[in-house]
């Protein structure tokens, strides 16, 4: 049975610069910081794109979009997030990934809160048609300064996969992440995290990221996302798919 049926949806963003190692399999890595105690105002939103085009003796295109929406509470924050990229050369298809989510949170004390969150991919250069991850759980904020900060969270979930063969599998699975974030100066930002979803097929997700401010609005984002899969699908056996990229972003 499937958790969700959604249909997917493209942000479409052309600008800055877009390279791809391997499409990524799953990269269920929420590094966006949602503490309510620490929200300077009751939304937070960014979209970050990018494009690449190349015409001439080899014909290729690459083009990645993702976006987070954040609302915050005096105790809770909600988040709604999506992604989309895809890549083809001399008019074949070589990759295509969607990937929508939602997220919410509950501070218990200033350091303890509860999470749920549920997400749905697609990737089926990779071997999935669908993929559906439900986790809920317990969380610590270990640091919420300015300067630094550490969460770490974890919890049961489970996990829908429909294979591009055909196949599906319904599975539980147990659930931690941490994420850092460190605000090096006034308008550069370091993010680490990684999630890993244990289970018979077990996912080890990591992004490291810095973001450059240009100004109020627009800014530069590096970023390396890694995916293992202990079992990954038959028509695509490889265990580790990693995507880079650098991306122009607005924030709301």
């Amino acid at each position: 049975m499937k958790l969700f049926k959604t249909v997917p949806v493209a942000i479409a963003l052309a600008g800055g610069l877009f390279t791809s190692m391997h499409a990524l399999a799953d990269d269920t890595v929420f590094t966006v910081m949602d503490d309510p105690s620490s929200a300077k105002k009751p939304f937070e939103g960014k979209v970050n794109g990018g494009y690449l085009a190349q015409s001439g003796n080899t014909k290729s295109s690459s083009l990645t979009a993702d976006s987070t929406l954040t609302w915050y509470g005096e105790k809770t924050a909600w988040s709604l997030w999506g992604n989309a990229s895809n890549t083809s050369s001399n008019d074949e298809r070589s990759s295509e990934k969607y990937a929508i989510g939602g997220r919410s949170r509950y501070n218990l004390t200033d350091y303890d809160y509860l999470f749920g969150q549920a997400s749905w991919l697609t990737d089926r250069y990779n071997g999935y048609h669908e993929r559906d991850v439900f986790t809920a759980g317990y969380g610590r904020q270990i640091f919420n300064g300015p300067v630094h900060s550490l969460r770490f969270e974890f919890g049961p979930g489970v996990r829908y996969d429909e294979f591009t063969d055909g196949e599906t599998q319904t599975q539980a699975l147990g659930y931690v992440s941490g994420i850092y974030v460190w605000q090096m100066t006034d308008t550069t930002k370091f993010t680490q995290g990684v999630s890993v979803f244990g289970a018979d097929d077990t996912t080890v997700n990591s992004e490291t990221a810095l973001d450059v401010a240009i100004n109020a609005h627009f800014g530069l984002r590096v970023a390396y996302n890694l995916t293992w899969n202990s079992q990954p699908p038959s028509t695509a056996p490889d265990h580790t798919d990693r995507r880079t990229m650098v991306t122009l972003g607005y924030k709301m």
